[in-house]
Parts: C-alpha cells; structure tokens; sequence
C-alpha cells in the first residue's frame, strides 16, 4: 500500500534558553565598542545602560510590549541636569526618575528619540543572534514631536568680539574653522602633513581621515584652501605632528561656551559649531552655488535628490575654483 512501516524520528522541542537582559547587554556592547568613536559609543552606552538598570535581571524573552511603554514613559521624566551632577553618576533608571522629579524640566524629545532608538537596535541585535523572536518594542509608538533646534549664526559683531578676546587657547582653532568652515573634531584632528602646497594656489587643508580622528561621512574628505588670515596663525603651530596637541573636541565646546559666558553672549543656538554655519552664510551671501559651498565644507552635493547622479557624472570643482571662493571671505572689523 507504500505506507511506511518505520519509526519516524522525532525531536522534542526543547524551551528555549532563559537569557538575561544583562549579559545580552555586555556581549553587545563589547561589539559595539569595536566599531563606533568614542563619541558614539558613550551615547549608546548610557542607553542602554539605562535600560538594562530597570530590566537586567530579567529574561529576554519576557520583555514586552508592556515594559516598552514602561521604559519609554521613564525616559520622558529625566532631567537634563543628570548628566551634569556627580550625584547622578552610576544610578539606576528608577533612581534618575526619582532625583529628576525635583524639578520640572525634562530631557527633550529628541534626546528621548535617541535613548529610545539605541534601545531598540539593541533589541534587534538580540533578534538577529537568535535570542527572539521579534523586538516587542518595535510596535511602540514615539509620538513626541522632535522639534529641530538650528544653530544660530554669529553677527558680525559677535565674530568680533569672539576674535578680539584674542583667548589663548581658543583663538586659533576658532579662526581656522571660521576661514574654512571646518567641524570642531575636523580641525582639531588637524596634522601638518594635511596641509598640501598647490604652487601657485598656495596652501590647502585635506580633510582625511588620519590617526588622530576619523570623519564623519565619506563626502567629509576634500581639500579646503587655506585662507590668507590663516596662513600667518598656521605658520606658528608645530611643524609636524598634530597642529592643535592640546585641544580635544570638548575641550574646544565647553571652552567656547565659557568665552561665550565671558562676553556675555548668551544667545540660544550659538554655539562653536556656529562657526561652520557662518562660513556657509558667507559663501551664501557672496553668490556661490550651493553644491560648490557642498563641496568646501564636506556636504553631500545638493544637485540631485539622493546626491548619487551628481557623484557619478561629475568630477567636482576646481582649485582654483576653491581657492577663489575662500578668498572671498571677509572677517568682519
């Protein structure tokens, strides 16, 4: 009759294996550690060291829907001041809430998005490894509304006042990034060996990742001129090795924000990374296309809607064209 007269085998489903949160937690992390900047890898670590404080002792595979709204309506009752006092270091999601609620202002909406965002990677992560079935807080809904905050751009009296301070430390990296439109972690990451003689065009910054920083997308790489301002400040840096040994990125911010304190310049939105949006303002207001300004500051080109087709067909602008855009700048007297 063709029936089959043997035992077929059979395999017992076995429970899957009741994980942590915590230990999850670390083997992610430790991946992570490998492939973001420091930067990047501090944010992600404080989220998820957020959640794993409220959660680490609980499966993985018991995370729900639930503890998603749980987790993201703890998040929306921090303060912003946490990370700014000692007595918050090292606390757990449930005693944040509890020191934030002596007050009334909360984190923003953005920042919020952020924790949330890294959370969930993480929960993916652990879907990818095999640890569940589906990420439980993808079904979430992050219904507050992420209200951009624009950089302001500095007046031509504040620049003054910035550049007349004459701040020991600060001033030649403020002038640089002014002149070039360079980010605060792009000049400080600066070399000798980036600054390339061009003949008559004079001198130029490449922009290129090297062992002091990486950048921050691959349209960051380019060669800026170098202003006629700048070449007396860069002739009095070190000739070789960094051209700002003593500067890190933070040390450029808060610096920046204590000149600021200084002058009394306390206007929302300005901030150091004002700098590179006045340089822009300026090549703006001088009649530049916006892909040659693209193209200078390490900007994707804006002459296609996914920036592909431009890339593809065109080879970019001159140097000569650089140079004659950046000679146009003007510091304000």
């Amino acid at each position: 009759s063709g029936c089959n007269l043997e035992r077929s085998s059979f395999a017992r489903p076995t429970a899957p294996v009741r994980v942590p949160v915590r230990d999850l937690s670390r083997a992610y992390l430790n991946k992570r550690s490998n492939e973001l900047r420091p930067s990047g890898f501090k944010s992600v670590r404080y989220s998820v060291g957020l959640f794993t404080s409220r959660y680490g002792d609980q499966s993985v595979c018991s995370l729900s829907r639930a503890d998603g709204r749980e987790f993201l309506s703890a998040i929306a009752q921090l303060s912003p001041m946490i990370g700014k006092s000692e007595r918050t270091r090292g606390l757990t999601l449930d005693q944040l809430v509890a020191y934030s609620s002596r007050g009334s202002v909360t984190i923003t909406a953005r920042t919020q998005r952020r924790i949330w965002s890294q959370v969930n990677h993480f929960l993916d992560w652990v879907v990818y490894e095999g640890h569940l079935e589906q990420n439980p807080f993808r079904t979430v809904l992050f219904d507050r509304k992420v209200r951009p905050q624009p950089y302001a751009v500095p007046t031509d009296d504040e620049v003054v006042r910035l550049l007349g301070a004459k701040d020991r430390e600060l001033h030649p990296v403020l002038l640089t990034c002014l002149l070039t439109g360079m980010r605060a972690g792009e000049a400080v990451g600066l070399l000798r060996e980036d600054l390339v003689a061009k003949g008559n065009l004079g001198c130029f910054v490449h922009v290129q990742p090297n062992e002091l920083r990486l950048l921050k997308t691959d349209a960051a790489e380019r060669l800026v001129p170098v202003h006629p301002v700048l070449d007396e400040t860069f002739r009095q840096l070190p000739s070789s090795g960094p051209l700002f040994p003593d500067l890190t990125v933070a040390h450029v911010t808060k610096g920046f924000a204590r000149l600021r304190r200084r002058l009394d310049l306390e206007r929302p939105g300005l901030v150091f990374h004002s700098t590179r949006k006045w340089f822009i303002t300026q090549c703006e207001r001088t009649g530049v296309p916006e892909h040659f300004t693209a193209s200078l500051v390490g900007h994707q080109s804006a002459r296609s809607e996914n920036g592909i087709t431009c890339g593809i067909y065109s080879a970019g602008i001159s140097d000569e064209q650089r140079r004659s855009i950046v000679d146009q700048i003007r510091l304000p007297v």
